[in-house]
């Protein structure tokens, strides 16, 4: 069967400009992806290549000297199983990392909300009261500065239990930067602010959640982060003190055996966890902080 003819209209003008079709862009997904994966690149290839440089600082510095502190490849080759394998858990207190770290974490999970609540509350009293500022101030930035392991025999003494003492120095360590930025945040609150809140005639529930919470929010997480990060220093040195499972405890314990490569094993568990605390806490302040001003 034959072809229709084309019509003349349809026939293609030999004297016509051959159009240029344009190459397709890049769909938008795939450009979100690069810059993404160049953000992540910006922001992990720094640490790795630092990392990378300390361990062989590290390793050329300890070949020298054998009996001193472990070269990674010593530790590696050291704590292998205890690396690799951090769930076991053969009873007792003979447990892989993972389950020491999460002992401690749930003395400071604890310990630290109870800070945090209390801290908040008296923050907010010392921020909003002349009269409270003068009482209480100087007696906060008096007990601020003990050293929380000062806390653990008068805890031991008035409690006579491992774990609430463990509790209550989380308790004490973390609340005074808890008070002392929520105060700063309370008493920075612009007084326009306050002149709104007369002005409506709000209850203090409502000037609480109105104003002074959104006002204040970004002192308080700066407090909490803070906090925080001292309830994880002082759980990991009462534990050492304390016994029993955890961090400071399997720290201890493994210097009692001389077996240093365990304990930097656990001291990279114990930063790593504190920096997930910091940064957790960190976000719970964001999204705060947005739900605050959107309200």
């Amino acid at each position: 069967m034959s072809l229709p003819a084309l019509s003349d209209e349809a026939a293609p003008r030999s004297g016509a400009p051959a159009q240029i079709v344009p190459l397709p862009r890049p769909p938008a997904v795939r450009r979100r992806a690069a810059a993404v994966a160049r953000a992540a690149a910006a922001h992990v290839l720094p640490p790795l290549l630092t990392l990378a440089a300390v361990l062989l600082v590290w390793q050329v510095v300890t070949s020298q000297n054998p009996a001193g502190l472990p070269s990674p490849t010593a530790i590696w080759r050291d704590s292998r199983e205890l690396i690799l394998d951090p769930f076991f858990d053969r009873g007792g207190v003979d447990k892989g990392l993972f389950w020491h770290a999460l002992t401690s974490l749930r003395r400071v999970a604890v310990g630290f909300s109870l800070a945090a609540v209390v801290g908040v509350a008296l923050g907010v009293l010392v921020g909003s009261s002349k009269m409270a500022h003068r009482g209480l101030d100087p007696i906060f930035q008096v007990l601020r500065t003990v050293p929380p392991l000062a806390w653990l025999p008068i805890s031991l003494a008035a409690l006579h239990e491992a774990q609430p003492s463990a509790l209550f120095v989380i308790f004490i360590t973390a609340i005074w930067p808890i008070v002392i930025n929520t105060a700063v945040g309370v008493r920075n609150i612009p007084q326009d602010y306050v002149n709104v809140g007369r002005v409506l005639r709000l209850s203090p529930l409502e000037y609480f959640v109105t104003i002074l919470l959104p006002a204040a929010t970004p002192y308080i997480f700066t407090g909490l982060r803070i906090g925080v990060g001292m309830s994880w220093l002082a759980i990991v040195a009462s534990e050492m003190l304390l016994g029993g499972v955890g961090v400071g405890f399997f720290i201890w314990d493994q210097y009692n055996a001389s077996r240093i490569s365990d304990i930097v094993v656990a001291l990279v568990w114990v930063g790593l966890v504190g920096f997930a605390l910091d940064r957790l806490v960190a976000l719970l302040g964001r999204i705060v902080s947005r739900g605050a001003a959107a309200s």
